[in-house]
């Protein structure tokens, strides 16, 4: 008989258990998901450490479970080989913990504002009418649905037991969410029951414009055209998507777009490569960008803050995280404290993470605490762009392709290799004075990176 146990799952101290993936009698494999685990901030499959036969499941929907917890009990298969040592815990379907006070997908920021005076003189809004929408085994099985969607159907007042999921395995998604306040308010429309009128916000984000009085998302039978082909949408981009949906609309953007000088810096690097050839770090561009970011977060440390309500906490610690491209989708490890590493042990880092971001093999641990993000598009092309800030971080670096212009020197002009730089922030934090200013001494450092001493 062998133990499963769950594996090291970062900084989640306790986690629910939602979903259970296998039962008793079941034949599991290595690495095979067993259950799904929840947080406040994000769930992530639990995957077996050795192969065998379900004789008894030690956890149930809804237990809270740590690392080290039992989950159930296998028989060795026959002929399997030795257990597998335990693999960490798959990366959390959230690329980037989302802040507690913006965790709501909807409604939309004007649906919000339309309905404040209603908040202020009247009570709490009751939960949507229950007349014909049945709950589907609610005493037995926990609805499943992700954080970002529980918080939805709180927002609206919606018992999720009471909602069909049409997602993977029942997984209640937004548009159910949706359908189900349609229907709803359509009964009470129609005098099919009594019930006390939805608040504004939740009748505003039953319409497809999510309160924003827009005409419904078009619906296009494609196939009438000609020949397509259709595929699900990669987990992870379904998980960052509303993540990006929920801070592009949640927050104030304001891009700044600069030039850096970088002539001399790259000839440095291209200089450190050939001299440290046979060490197996190739030291990048972006690690001198982390390390100056580092210095410019210390020169402006509202740039290193969160907002929480009406406070601002400043961080004194210095993450930064760098969009990873996989295979899957975007993904955001994080260097911890860069304010404390050379720029090799930060190139040896970068690579590293970037690696387990291909494989799939980042851990939760590897995608928290950031405080600042920079996107690089370096290895891709482009010129300038609007990153989308990494919720609850407050301002994002974008840098494209470096390409050689002529500038004038005061006398001449001459070839120098010129980064574009995109700096995105939050304007309920920074102001535009600000930004100009930090985009500013940003440039001045990887223009002489001997300024980063300073």
């Amino acid at each position: 008989m062998i133990e499963v146990k769950v594996p090291d799952i970062g900084d989640f101290k306790e986690v629910e258990v939602i979903e259970l993936l296998v039962k008793p009698g079941d034949t599991v494999s290595v690495e095979q998901s067993l259950i799904t685990v929840e947080s406040d901030k994000a769930s992530m499959e639990i995957p077996s450490s050795a192969a065998g036969v379900v004789k008894e499941l030690r956890v149930k929907l809804g237990d809270k479970v740590a690392e080290g917890s039992l989950i159930l009990v296998l028989e060795a298969s026959a002929g399997a080989g030795a257990m597998a040592p335990p693999p960490a815990a798959p990366a959390p379907q959230v690329p980037a913990p989302a802040p507690q006070v913006s965790a709501t997908p909807a409604p939309a920021p004007l649906a919000a504002a339309a309905a404040e005076p209603a908040r202020a003189s009247a009570p709490a809004p009751q939960p949507l009418p229950t007349a014909s929408l049945e709950p589907h085994d609610s005493h037995v099985v926990k609805p499943h649905a992700s954080p970002s969607i529980r918080k939805f159907a709180r927002e609206l007042g919606v018992d999720l037991a009471l909602v069909r999921g049409t997602g993977p395995k029942q997984r209640v998604t937004e548009a159910d969410v949706r359908n189900y306040v349609k229907g709803a308010i359509a009964q009470v429309v129609s005098g099919a029951i009594a019930a006390p009128a939805p608040a504004p916000a939740a009748a505003a984000a039953a319409a497809d414009g999510a309160g924003l009085g827009l005409i419904p998302w078009p619906k296009v039978d494609f196939s009438k055209f000609g020949a397509i082909e259709t595929k699900p949408l990669p987990r992870i981009k379904k998980v960052s998507g509303a993540n990006l949906h929920r801070n592009w609309v949640m927050i104030p953007h304001v891009t700044n777009h600069d030039d850096a000088d970088i002539t001399d810096l790259e000839a440095f690097r291209v200089q450190l490569n050939k001299e440290n050839d046979k060490s197996g770090v190739k030291v990048t561009m972006l690690a001198f960008l982390i390390k100056a970011c580092v210095n410019a977060l210390r020169k402006f440390p509202e740039f290193n803050a969160s907002l929480e309500g009406d406070n601002l906490v400043f961080k004194k610690y210095f993450n930064i995280g760098f969009a990873a491209d996989t295979p899957n989708g975007l993904m955001v490890p994080v260097i911890k404290d860069a304010d404390k590493k050379g720029i090799f042990e930060i190139a040896r880092e970068t690579s590293e993470l970037a690696a387990k971001a291909r494989d799939g093999k980042l851990g939760p641990g590897d995608m928290q605490g950031g405080c600042f993000s920079i996107s690089s598009l370096g290895g891709i092309g482009g010129t300038y762009f609007t990153p989308i800030i990494n919720a609850p971080e407050v301002a994002i670096l974008g840098v494209c392709r470096s390409a050689m212009r002529p500038v004038w020197d005061g006398k001449q002009f001459a070839p120098r290799l010129i980064l574009p730089m995109s700096l995105s922030w939050d304007h309920r934090v920074i102001d535009g004075a600000a930004a100009a200013r930090f985009n500013t001494y940003l440039a001045s450092l990887l223009a002489d990176y001997r300024r980063v001493m300073l």
